[in-house]
């Protein structure tokens, strides 16, 4: 008999690329995982792996096993999520986040995840979004919170909130001029997110629209290290206003008034539309009333 544990087992192998990662994901031993996809083989008497290669191959076989698979793991994830109480719902989301999120609101979309599904394994994936974008197409990850933009519609957005970014400086960077156009400003250092990151692409297409083509530049898609190399004086960079206002308060930063301003940046959630239920769209609902981007560490409480 097929059971949801070896399904699991050659799901995961074939999603991470190895028989390590899945047990990690698991957490079974090597072994445990290895005896499930053995199982799976005599049970059908057919490979579903090709051995012959280092590295997690499915043959022909194992690939119609892998569509199977995925379908009846979401069919019995969808039976959990209809049928059982919230507190009942045990399984693992990935959710993917950029770090702007992690930064200020992710703590308390935690915990309220916590409380309304105490069984549920939350695990959070900090990364650029257009990173996050190509994981969830590969189902990679459950449900990203990220920049909007690049319409998809094999994807269900949800709106979020937006960002105000501003330029800012080390106070004197730009002597005492704290007013000026964009073409003006574009002949200093600018420190940039790269077009993997949501807000760093979106900036990029806005000042190529405005033809404003900046020389000396310096491209980190760290947000913490952006923000380490402005407060060192070493450029100008677009920041979030309202999360570092005490750091323009206390003088580590300057705001440098330019024009035009830049524009704001929609954050939005996605899943896959083919993924939807009710535990996503109620995760999805905690992240929009918990979305938050004023506040620095908020805490979870």
């Amino acid at each position: 008999m097929v059971t949801f544990k070896q399904l699991e087992a050659l799901y995961w192998i074939a999603m991470l690329g190895s028989f390590s990662e899945a047990a990690a994901k698991l957490h079974a031993s090597q072994s445990a995982i290895s005896k499930r996809v053995q199982e799976l083989e005599l049970q059908f008497k057919t490979e579903l792996f090709d051995r012959s290669h280092r590295s997690a191959r499915l043959t022909e076989k194992g690939e119609e096993m892998l569509l199977f698979a995925k379908n009846m793991l979401e069919q019995r994830d969808m039976a959990i999520e209809q049928f059982s109480r919230p507190e009942a719902v045990e399984r693992s989301i990935r959710i993917g986040v950029t770090e702007l999120t992690a930064m200020t609101w992710l703590p308390r979309l935690v915990e309220r995840l916590q409380q309304s599904y105490p069984a549920l394994v939350i695990e959070p994936d900090v990364d650029m979004g257009l990173s996050l974008r190509e994981k969830l197409t590969k189902d990679q990850t459950d449900i990203i919170l990220v920049p909007g933009g690049l319409n998809d519609s094999t994807l269900i957005a949800k709106p979020l909130a937006k960002v105000e970014n501003v330029w800012m400086c080390k106070p004197g960077f730009l002597g005492r001029k704290k007013t000026m156009h964009l073409q003006e400003l574009a002949s200093n250092r600018l420190l940039i997110q790269g077009e993997m990151s949501g807000t760093g692409s979106e900036y990029s297409r806005w000042l190529r629209s405005l033809n404003v083509e900046p020389e000396n530049i310096l491209v980190c898609n760290n947000l913490i290290a952006l923000l380490a190399l402005t407060v060192s004086g070493l450029g100008v960079s677009y920041l979030p206003r309202e999360c570092l206002r005490q750091m323009t308060m206390t003088g580590m930063l300057e705001v440098v008034d330019v024009k035009p301003s830049l524009p704001a940046v929609k954050y939005v959630a996605l899943c896959k539309k083919e993924h939807r239920s009710a535990l996503f769209a109620s995760i999805i609902e905690l992240a929009q009333e918990c979305c938050d981007f004023t506040l620095m560490f908020q805490s979870g409480k």
